[in-house]
């Protein structure tokens, strides 16, 4: 029997160039490996190990040509060709495994004993070349493309575009392959068929690198999104529905359900996509064993083909823990046509996903809880307002109606006895009477104070025209008042109208306290539905760097009582610099509808 290299088609002579092409194309595998594996170690990921074993099998399949070419033993030549056969085998499983998920099956076994077997009898029974080396150039080849198809199917299911750069590299790599019966064996190819078989594998290299780049990249835009879920505002409902329709925007993703750990067995808070099915099916059918392991380990799950279930079209399940601090008070669960629809790396972006989901249901529950305690409060702050002007009525109408009567009838009774004194003793009674008036006086400004009569007898506009004509003559200030039109409308109830004219009352007072203003100038006016009132002044303006709250904080508390006011009336009030150099009180209340 003649050996394989004493074949008409023998191989030639081993040269130098071709020997430090094997050895170049050697120390490249291995790095390839070397970095395969550090991925796998960095990420536990098993298709970075399956891209690693691949690797150190080419690398065997170098080791053994070199030898082959060193020796010229036979032996050497056989296992070339059965790891050969075992490297595009290694390849298409590392495709699989990653694009697929796929777990080994015995039945794998047929393929990986047909380099072997074949190997013996193309190297030992075989004399024709074309025969020897067809079935195993043919295997080679359709193994490589069926490893670019799978990588093709991954780029049309994830627009990946690494993907696509090893599924064209495999494409070409597979062509290249059919060419080894008529070129490489006859040694035209000698040493740049090893150059080739180099630049495809680094090319494959970089599609892999380029892969782990684009996870954290699509990793990175999941994680953004939900972050921006974390300002979104409204009940439990929305919050839901806005998490899982940014998740449905990641590739592949076809459907995203929410299971919360409370309520009876697990309460099924939201889904979106294809997972709408599982309001009208049982969906704990081939999924609740895992959605229940989630929730007692804490740990993410991402599985193939979870039971025979309505949406088992979609073959990937991921389960991913929502954690809120630490514990786990919901299941995400997502269906999709790739493998790991998060397209995460490890399992730490996982939980940090998870956890992103959960602080967005935390923010939105702190967030309701903060809006209805401010509800709260300022309902609470308009019932003091209200009891407060409450107790001002009752006080004005007892000093009104008792204490201001009693000085009346003692002023009557004083004037009486006045009339039977001596001109010494009346004089002094004249003065007593004039004390008597002085204490109606002050009793009278008190109660008007207290409650103004005219805003109950005649509203709100006469009552602040009376306001400012008293302020004027008390103080001496000139004051410019600018009414609306009397065509105008002004809707407002009781309280609103109150709580305007203790504005203009503060505000005018202020101005006497602290603007040392030479002139006063007040406008009313109505603008969509809202009425606005204005009091600038020529004074000495704002402090420096003083805000309402600064000064509210320093002892103004006119202004704190009059922002309780306006504000719990829907109205805003401001202070800023006025026209005129001083400074200039805004007031908006709303209108009543």
């Amino acid at each position: 029997m003649r050996l394989f290299y004493d074949m008409d088609l023998a191989i030639p002579t081993t040269s130098l160039g071709e020997l430090a092409a094997a050895f170049f194309q050697l120390v490249i595998m291995l790095g390839l490996a070397g970095v395969s594996g550090a991925l796998y170690r960095e990420y536990k990921k098993p298709y970075f190990m399956a891209w690693t074993t691949a690797w150190l099998v080419f690398s065997l399949r170098l080791v053994a040509i070199v030898t082959f070419m060193l020796t010229e033993n036979r032996v050497w030549l056989y296992w070339h060709q059965v790891t050969t056969g075992w490297t595009a085998l290694a390849f298409l499983w590392a495709a699989l495994v990653f694009s697929r998920q796929l777990a080994w099956r015995n039945r794998y076994l047929y393929l990986v004993a047909f380099p072997p077997l074949w190997s013996y009898i193309a190297i030992y029974q075989l004399d024709n070349f074309l025969l020897a080396a067809g079935p195993a150039v043919l295997f080679l080849s359709l193994a490589t493309l069926w490893t670019g198809w799978v990588l093709w199917k991954h780029h049309r299911a994830v627009r990946s575009t690494a993907a696509l750069i090893i599924a064209v590299t495999m494409f070409l790599w597979a062509a290249h392959h059919l060419d080894y019966p008529f070129l490489r064996a006859r040694g035209i190819w000698n040493p740049w068929g090893y150059y080739l078989d180099t630049f495809f594998s680094l090319a494959v290299g970089c599609g892999v690198l380029l892969l782990v780049v684009e996870e954290l990249q699509r990793g990175l835009r999941a994680v953004s999104n939900l972050s921006g879920e974390l300002h979104r505002r409204g009940d439990e409902r929305a919050i839901v529905d806005g998490l899982l329709a940014s998740l449905e925007q990641l590739p592949g993703v076809r459907g995203s359900a929410l299971y919360l750990t409370h309520g009876p067995e697990g309460q099924l808070a939201g889904a979106t996509g294809v997972c709408k099915q599982w309001k009208a099916v049982d969906p704990t059918a081939g999924i609740g064993q895992v959605i229940e392991r989630v929730v007692v380990t804490g740990r993410p799950e991402v599985l193939r083909d979870v039971g025979a279930v309505p949406w088992h079209a979609h073959p990937y399940t991921a389960s991913l823990p929502v954690l809120q601090g630490n514990q786990v008070a919901g299941v995400l669960v997502m269906v999709g046509d790739a493998r790991d629809p998060f397209a995460a790396l490890d399992e730490r972006f996982l939980l940090t996903l998870g956890r992103q989901v959960g602080a967005a249901m935390d923010n939105n529950d702190l967030y309701t809880r903060l809006a209805s305690r401010t509800d709260e409060l300022e309902r609470l702050a308009a019932r003091m307002v209200q009891q407060h002007e409450e107790e001002r009525r009752h006080l004005s109408r007892e000093l009104h109606d008792e204490t201001a009567q009693v000085f009346s009838a003692v002023k009557l009774q004083l004037g009486l006895v006045k009339e039977h004194l001596d001109v010494k003793l009346a004089a002094r009674m004249a003065r007593v009477l004039e004390l008597v008036d002085t204490g109606i006086q002050s009793i009278r400004n008190v109660t008007r104070n207290l409650r103004p009569s005219l805003l109950d007898d005649l509203g709100l506009m006469p009552a602040l025209k009376a306001l400012i004509q008293d302020f004027s003559d008390r103080t001496s200030l000139p004051v410019t008042f600018d009414p609306p039109p009397p065509d105008d409308e002004i809707r407002l109830s009781g309280e609103g109208e109150l709580a305007v004219f203790r504005a203009l009352q503060e505000g005018l007072a202020n101005v006497v306290r602290h603007a040392d203003a030479s002139h006063v100038d007040v406008k009313v006016w109505v603008d969509s539905n809202t009425l606005h009132v204005s009091v600038e002044d020529d004074g000495r303006g704002i402090p420096q760097g003083a805000t309402f709250e600064t000064l509210e904080r320093t002892g103004h508390m006119g202004l704190a009582g009059m922002r309780e006011r306006i504000g719990g009336m829907g109205g805003r009030v401001s202070l800023s610099p006025s026209t005129f150099g001083g400074a200039k009180l805004s007031v908006e209340i709303p209108l009543d509808e």
